[in-house]
């Protein structure tokens, strides 16, 4: 029988909705769980080191935001991490084509096949699916514990809406493989993973183990251009796009006037 720990966001849409079915579901699978639950994602790290000898493996039942505060205690241990697809928009998981059906889901994790994949860094902080500046930064401040528990995926379309209507270009200079570039934009995104958002694409070919990450400027003049972008955006061919610049390196470096928000 596998020891695992079980992390649970139980302000996820459906954390504490899903806790005793995900419980059931993987106890029928053969494993002891050590469950935890995480009324403040910063304290994850240290669970996780409180745990480590007493366990095998860590599985994180949330969305992006829990897995993405649980890294540096999954850094430190080394632990194994499963995934349980719980939050709102679940992009990780969308990437490494975890089904969304808790059942399937947690027979992944039984199924006991690891992947190795990259980790994003930016500002002394890992991530793993993407670093942005701009627009997208104004959706997610916007993007409050109520609004998610109420609208689910919909609420990053009532978000960005709402930041549409603030949003303002600012100046960068992005320094790619010794070069300056610089840009009127926005949004940049710098993605490790492929989706981001609630199902954007960050580029066409990304993958989360291909040891590069992937960058796009987002150069419109009016807010209302972005509308036209979305399907593109969700393809992940707005590489093509003339109001949209794109670059592809394993380091990038991104400067603004002004501290930013990442």
């Amino acid at each position: 029988m596998k020891k695992a720990l079980f992390l649970v966001n139980q302000h996820s849409r459906k954390g504490k909705q899903l806790l005793s079915q995900a419980t059931a579901e993987l106890q029928t699978l053969g494993f002891e769980l050590i469950t935890e639950s995480t009324a403040h994602p910063r304290d994850l790290p240290d669970t996780i080191r409180r745990y480590q000898n007493r366990v095998q493996l860590v599985i994180v039942g949330g969305g992006d935001g829990t897995l993405n505060a649980a890294i540096e205690g999954l850094l430190d241990t080394k632990l194994p991490l499963g995934i349980l697809p719980m939050g709102t928009a679940n992009d990780l998981a969308r990437t490494l084509r975890i089904p969304t059906s808790l059942p399937e889901a947690c027979q992944v994790i039984a199924n006991n096949q690891v992947r190795l994949i990259d980790l994003g860094w930016v500002n002394g902080k890992h991530f793993f699916n993407v670093a942005s500046l701009g627009l997208s930064v104004q959706i997610t401040e916007r993007l409050t514990k109520e609004v998610k528990q109420r609208w689910g995926v919909l609420a990053y379309a009532f978000a960005a809406l709402q930041a549409l209507w603030s949003a303002r270009p600012f100046r960068a200079e992005i320094r790619v493989n010794h070069q300056s570039f610089y840009v009127k934009t926005i949004q940049i995104a710098i993605g490790n993973g492929r989706y981001y958002g609630g199902g954007l694409t960050v580029a066409e070919d990304a993958r989360i183990d291909d040891r590069r990450l992937d960058l796009y400027s987002l150069e419109i003049k009016n807010w209302w251009e972005i509308i036209a972008l979305l399907p593109a955006m969700r393809q992940g061919n707005h590489a093509t796009l003339p109001n949209v610049r794109t670059w592809e390196a394993q380091e990038i470096e991104v400067y603004t006037s002004k501290r930013r928000p990442i």
